[in-house]
């Protein structure tokens, strides 16, 4: 990965990565995560804003100085996503074999079911909770930031959207989503949080057990 200045490293990553999972943090807190020296992470930082993948805001203080927070920009949370190509290769190939809007949903479940093919022998896990963590640790290899999670329910937490462009222009591929998972995970799956409608993450909550023939029926 690289600016356009070509300074770009890939040991930036990491800070990439620790902004996936909050809102925003200062340079000590980085520093302590990174285990670096805050020195290190200024200059790291200082190329992420070069290359347009972070931003900078003042953080007020009841005493003293005020600070500098750090969080991702819209680029910077689509950084890793793009690369994430199975949803659109299943996507556009259907969306070109079937126009007719009718069959809309249709098509969607199809999507889901096509990309749910492409994982489905690699998800191992009894449970809920393990076959979402089986799914975290497969797209962690296509660098999507993910944890699972949960004190009631199984959650599976996202950072970056596997598909950013796609999502942003029709919501329909957040709803593939949600039937890929829980055609894998077995069990009824909710998107209880978005990015697009302005939360930091992307939250899909598992039901604790499979569902009966007739609630399967009507999700």
């Amino acid at each position: 990965m690289s600016d356009s200045s070509g300074e770009f490293r890939d040991s930036d990553a990491a800070v990439v990565e620790l902004l996936r999972g909050d809102a925003a943090l200062e340079i000590g807190q980085l520093a302590d995560q990174l285990g670096v020296t805050a020195t290190a992470v200024r200059q790291r930082l200082d190329r992420l804003m070069r290359a347009g993948l972070v931003e900078r805001r003042t953080v007020s203080r009841p005493r003293g100085r005020p600070a500098h927070a750090y969080s991702l920009t819209a680029a910077g949370r689509r950084l890793g996503g793009d690369n994430f190509r199975d949803l659109a290769i299943v996507l556009w190939r259907e969306i070109r074999a079937i126009r007719d809007a009718e069959v809309r949903q249709g098509l969607l479940t199809r999507i889901a079911m096509a990309l749910a093919d492409v994982y489905r022998d690699r998800v191992t896990g009894d449970t809920p909770n393990e076959r979402l963590a089986s799914i975290a640790g497969i797209l962690g290899e296509r660098e999507i930031s993910c944890t699972v999670g949960g004190d009631a329910l199984p959650v599976l937490t996202t950072y970056s959207c596997p598909y950013p462009e796609l999502a942003e222009q029709d919501r329909a591929v957040c709803a593939a989503e949600r039937l890929m998972l829980q055609e894998l995970v077995g069990t009824a799956v909710q998107l209880s949080e978005c990015r697009l409608d302005g939360a930091s993450c992307c939250r899909f909550t598992a039901e604790a057990s499979p569902p009966s023939p007739v609630d399967a029926a009507r999700t």
